[in-house]
């Protein structure tokens, strides 16, 4: 049964449509490709059956201008300490919202030589306009690595394996290019290949006891790329003689799971200390560095939006931001509207209430988050006063339209609203574009103010469709 929905159509550009109309010709329905997603071992644990009962389908055209604009936008934030704070990391960390002892942690990670290679996964909505970015995850510990083993268990299905061959479809190893640039920003400590290099995948150890099963699916996928990986928490990690340890293996890389918004408090601090000691000191590598949240932190973004800083930008670098990135200020007692013009930004939030949605700049997977069009007038004006120059922005609210998908159960199709988690890498490690793969979340809710898995979401992976010099690409390839 189709949904309602409360905007016009747009079907991702033809394919979707094409997509249930190829599934028609056939006599096909959606749930023998679903049972086969669920079947597979490594990725059932990772979303518990909650998948969409089709991947989603994007050109060669919009590849190409997300991998271009992602690019750009990681370019300027990575920038800012030099652009706007006279090369100062610390006081970028201070601005965006972090405390003393986060300031310091980033602060030392910026000092240690190792580079800070992109890596980052995008929350983006598509309006009528095309897409827009809502905030950009730049860090090690991004979910959705495994959305080509959703692609490979899918294209199993005849019907959508006659479909991807009919118009020219592929997929990104998402996890290739991760592993690609974990071997590059950390290649000191990889090893020369004549032994495989031992990684720790370090998470908090509050968020491991949920988080395990993930990274024990992480561990098993890293072996075949040759990596002895260990899932584990930082308070499992010990040093010896020089060395750091973890369950009796000595280790070649942190793999960071853990966030900077976790290291809270000097005894969050003391606790990650080891880690720290060793990464300064050249002992070990860490990916990525300490000072990633630092750029994609949201607090960022409206530094990127705010009229203030557009002298720090070029014209086209301005007209990325202006066409990508939503209007998103820091909760102060004035700012500038869409205009340009100065405003008291509390009474125009609140006169803007059901186009406009609250963010900590600090947390993460929606925590935190306030829709203006899912409270009462009172509680939003509450929920701003109290956030006034505090670490928090508030932003314009993108209506996503409908996507076509088939229905979950028999002939028919439905509508839904997706949030597009594309990747980015850098194309001088990985090749390409820089485009590594896309994992989608969707609801059937027109209003709903976060498209998360928290939210009831489900997801899909993400096939685009090669232009023509990718014609003799191989399939799945992290340069495909």
């Amino acid at each position: 049964m189709t949904q309602p929905s409360h905007a016009p159509l747009v079907p991702r550009s033809g394919l979707g449509a094409d997509y249930l109309a190829h599934l028609a010709r056939r006599g096909t329905g959606p749930e023998e490709l679903m049972r086969q997603v669920v079947a597979d071992e490594l990725v059932a644990v990772a979303y518990r059956g909650r998948y969409l009962p089709a991947p989603v389908f994007v050109t060669a055209a919009e590849r190409a201008r997300l991998a271009a604009d992602l690019g750009t936008v990681h370019t300027l934030l990575t920038q800012l300490p030099e652009r706007l704070f006279g090369g100062d990391a610390g006081a970028l960390a201070r601005g965006v919202g972090m405390t003393e002892t986060q300031a310091s942690v980033v602060e030392r990670a910026t000092k240690a030589g190792q580079p800070l290679l992109p890596l980052a996964r995008s929350d983006c909505y598509r309006d009528a306009d095309g897409f827009k970015l809502l905030e950009l995850n730049i860090t090690s510990a991004l979910g959705g690595f495994e959305n080509a083993d959703i692609c490979r268990a899918m294209l199993t299905h005849p019907a959508l394996a006659e479909f991807a061959a009919e118009h020219r479809l592929d997929y990104v190893d998402t996890l290739r290019g991760i592993v690609q640039t974990l071997f590059a920003e950390c290649a000191p400590h990889m090893g020369d290949g004549s032994r495989r290099p031992v990684v720790a995948l370090a998470d908090w150890p509050e968020s491991f006891k949920s988080y395990e099963p993930r990274l024990k699916v992480m561990a098993a996928l890293f072996d075949g790329f040759g990596i002895d990986a260990v899932p584990c928490h930082v308070g499992q990690i010990s040093e010896r003689g020089g060395h750091l340890e973890v369950h009796g293996r000595t280790i070649d890389v942190v793999y960071r799971f853990f966030l900077v918004e976790e290291i809270a408090t000097p005894a969050d601090a003391e606790l990650v200390a080891p880690v720290l000691r060793a990464f300064e000191d050249g002992r070990i590598g860490l990916f990525s560095r300490l000072d990633a949240e630092l750029y994609g932190n949201k607090g960022a973004l409206a530094m990127l939006s705010d009229d203030e800083n557009r002298h720090a930008f070029s014209a086209q670098e301005r007209e990325v931001v202006d066409r990508f990135l939503p209007w998103t200020r820091h909760v102060r007692r004035t700012a500038t509207d869409q205009a340009g013009q100065e405003i008291d930004l509390v009474a125009h939030a609140v006169a803007e209430q059901h186009d406009l949605i609250l963010k900590p700049t600090l947390l993460h997977g929606g925590t935190g988050v306030v829709p203006g069009w899912t409270v009462s007038a009172e509680e939003w004006r509450a929920q701003l006063t109290s956030a006034v120059d505090g670490p928090y922005v508030v932003q314009r609210r993108i209506r996503p339209v409908p996507e076509l998908f088939p229905a979950n159960e028999g002939s028919g199709s439905q509508e839904l609203y997706l949030n597009w988690g594309v990747f980015a890498t850098d194309p001088q490690v990985t090749g390409g574009d820089g485009y590594n793969g896309c994992l989608v979340r969707g609801s059937t809710n027109p209003e709903v103010g976060v498209v998360s898995m928290n939210g009831g979401a489900r997801v899909a992976c993400s096939l685009y469709q090669k232009a023509d010099e990718d014609e003799s690409s191989e399939p799945g390839g992290a340069t495909s």
